[in-house]
């Protein structure tokens, strides 16, 4: 089937953010053979690649992209057992919302993020004490180098805190086609996280309980896109947690007391919500167009007619705040395309 080629497509719309110029081109893969003839498309016309999947973790520069916007739409769930493997243009959360209702554990505190399957590996996407590479068994890729498709294991991939080869050493080497996830059929929800540990004292809950509790509490910081919901126009978190040495906490305790963290193996990991409203940015903050959310420090919103420079000089502003008063470099977690 011949390639739908499309240009000058508005990406704007395509982006929880709503911000950003137009393709220069403009496809959507819904087959594997659509990644690959794609590919040899863009690499024919001497074409940049921009993979685009959900739109939830992307800030589009004003001018757009000045080459080919590849978003991958491939469908698709099979299950064998305890393991399923989902197509890159499924929705997370609908994937999500299917484990939870065939008693299948490891993803639920994860419910309600926007996005597709495809994106999960790229960022090791978490959330309430889960991420997506304690269950994650291999990714299916197109290999842009070899021009072939491969299997890599949940070890090839590199996970980390936020990162993985894919957004780090080999960013722009391979394309997620497909993702299989090894969950525990029976298994007991997770309830580590402060705000579950608390909700659930003195219950059992279940995996549907858990689930229904991570929407509500994301909901509460218009975490869950809704339209009716200004507050809910952001790309998420903007901000990792940063990790630091037991040094470097007490050094920031010396300034202002008690500092909120989570252990990180021999480190501890500070919410970075916490440091930007010490820094002086509070929930509801504003900066013309853009601003922070007044139901979650951690998200920078599109007031209604941002460009993606406003929301740059907030991103600029918060770092330089958090930069002047603890020393600590505060690294954004969206990608940032066109700039």
């Amino acid at each position: 089937m011949a390639l739908d080629i499309q240009r000058d497509v508005a990406l704007a719309p395509l982006t929880t953010l709503r911000i950003g110029g137009p393709a220069k081109v403009f496809m959507l893969a819904t087959s594997e053979d659509d990644v690959a003839d794609s590919m040899a498309f863009a690499y024919r016309e001497g074409l940049d690649v921009f993979i685009l999947g959900g739109g939830s973790n992307v800030l589009m520069s004003d001018e757009g992209f000045d080459g080919l916007v590849l978003q991958t739409g491939i469908k698709g769930v099979k299950q064998n057992g305890e393991s399923l493997v989902a197509g890159a243009g499924e929705d997370w959360d609908d994937f999500v919302e299917r484990c939870v209702r065939d008693d299948l554990a490891g993803l639920e505190c994860m419910s309600g993020i926007p996005g597709f399957v495809g994106g999960t590996p790229v960022q090791n996407v978490g959330a309430y004490g889960q991420e997506v590479a304690d269950t994650i068994s291999s990714v299916k890729c197109y290999d842009r180098e070899v021009n072939n498709i491969v299997e890599l294991t949940n070890a090839d991939c590199g996970f980390t805190y936020r990162t993985s080869i894919f957004n780090t050493t080999h960013r722009d080497r391979y394309i997620v086609l497909a993702v299989t996830y090894s969950m525990e059929k029976g298994g007991s929800p997770k309830t580590e996280y402060r705000d579950l540990k608390e909700m659930f004292i003195d219950t059992s809950p279940s995996l549907r309980d858990v689930r229904n509790a991570v929407v509500d509490i994301r909901r509460k910081k218009s975490m869950v896109i809704d339209p009716a919901d200004p507050n809910s126009r952001s790309a998420g978190s903007f901000f990792k947690n940063p990790i630091v040495d037991g040094k470097r906490l007490e050094q920031i305790e010396s300034q202002t007391g008690a500092v909120p963290y989570f252990e990180f193996g021999e480190q501890v990991k500070i919410p970075a919500a916490w440091l930007i409203e010490k820094a002086g940015f509070p929930k509801g903050f504003v900066l013309g167009n853009a601003g922070i959310s007044s139901n979650h420090t951690l998200a920078i919103i599109n007031r209604g007619s941002a460009k993606a420079a406003d929301i740059i000089a907030l991103k600029d502003m918060i770092q330089g705040g958090v930069r002047e008063t603890f020393g600590i470099e505060l690294v954004p977690e969206p990608v940032f395309v066109g700039f």
